[in-house]
């Protein structure tokens, strides 16, 4: 399996927590969809005879992109590449961006998969992130998406927000559940450098929420989940059975893929690559056939650093047999000696030679995974 990413970095606003690239400078669509088809060509060989089985429009918001551009992205997706038969294409779109219109058009274009930023149905919450649609747009979103057919729904969800109770998390939870959706993608806030909620922070302007509440709210995401019949498949992702999404778990099992547009990143399983994050200088060096990404050959301890990092986030968890295999006696002794501490202190499990990490655990992965990464 690979899959193909692009990254569709225009918003019409931006929201307060949000650090992934993006501008509102909507001028340059026209352009950028221009230079993108250009970049697809050029990687024509990127996957030899790989075939493609997922197609993800990310953003920024895909969603301001109109019908025509997406299938003229696909299109020459199709003709670049091979694809499989019964390919997975998701596309983000914004709650207000789900007209019966357009979600009708996406469905005639081959779309199957929404990915809808909800973010949150509290419109205190929402106005607090800059966020342009406000609940009822949300409720009324996924509502339009399943009555026009859409059978696969995610929608995602921020918790851990500044003044976020856990009676305000459940409540958002209980909704979620009951509007029919087949995936849920839900993380806690990280106040990262240079967004505005990050300068607010540092400011007094807002204040975080303490560990414990953190811990409230994440234990309850996984709790209403189970009542729901959703599966806690990796630490941020939760759905129903066969209803994972096959392109992010191909990020998690080591799958190849292609970041096509600005600051968008490939792994052909040996190297990584990663673009510019700068529109203007992304277009302009693909016009000029100017280089615009770095790449990087991966040593035996990136790969055993990567598969750490991944693997350890989902429900599937190490398998200690496959790291002992393809890297040898010594660094299994090794990631298996600092897994015992976390046995101990029942953050981990361990048994047949599979490490997995409990609820516990995925409440501090990143303090334990940054434990055990080989430096």
């Amino acid at each position: 399996m690979a899959g193909i990413y692009i990254h569709i970095p225009f918003c019409v606003q931006r929201c307060y927590y949000c650090d992934f690239y993006s501008t509102i400078k909507l001028q340059h669509i026209d352009d950028y969809v221009e230079a993108l088809i250009k970049e697809i060509q050029l990687k024509s060989d990127f996957f030899q005879d790989s075939k493609i089985e997922t197609i993800y429009f990310g953003g920024g918001t895909p969603s301001v992109l109109n019908i025509n551009k997406i299938e003229k992205i696909k299109s020459v997706l199709y003709k670049t590449f091979k694809i499989s038969n019964n390919p997975e294409i998701t596309i983000e779109i914004n709650p207000d961006d789900t007209n019966p219109i357009y979600l009708n058009n996406l469905l005639n274009i081959d779309i199957n998969r929404l990915s809808i930023g909800v973010q949150s149905f509290d419109d205190t919450c929402l106005k607090l992130m800059n966020r342009r649609h406000n609940s009822k747009q949300a409720i009324k979103s996924i509502e339009n998406a399943i009555k026009m057919g859409f059978k696969n729904i995610s929608i995602d969800l921020i918790y851990g927000l500044p003044g976020m109770t856990l009676e305000k998390w459940i409540k958002e939870l209980e909704l979620a559940f009951s509007l029919q959706i087949r995936h849920l993608s839900a993380y806690h806030l990280t106040y990262e450098k240079k967004t505005v909620f990050k300068i607010w922070l540092i400011a007094g302007k807002i204040k975080s929420i303490n560990d414990e509440e953190s811990w409230q709210q994440f234990f309850h995401l996984n709790n209403e989940a189970k009542k729901n019949d959703f599966e806690h498949y990796e630490i941020s992702n939760l759905a129903k059975k066969d209803f994972y999404s096959r392109h992010n778990s191909g990020y998690w099992n080591d799958k190849k893929y292609l970041g096509l547009g600005p600051s968008a990143h490939s792994y052909n399983g040996h190297s990584r690559q990663w673009n510019v994050s700068n529109l203007k200088n992304y277009i302009q060096a693909i016009n000029d056939k100017k280089v615009f990404f770095e790449t990087e050959e991966l040593s035996i301890k990136n790969k055993i650093n990567e598969y750490i990092l991944t693997k350890l986030r989902t429900s599937a968890g190490l398998n200690l047999s496959l790291l002992k295999d393809s890297y040898g006696i010594k660094y299994f002794k090794y990631i298996r000696d600092k897994l015992n501490k976390y046995t101990n202190s029942e953050h981990a499990l361990i048994k047949e030679n599979q490490a997995n990490l409990t609820l516990k655990g995925w409440f501090i992965s990143d303090k334990i995974i940054s434990d055990l990464l080989i430096v």
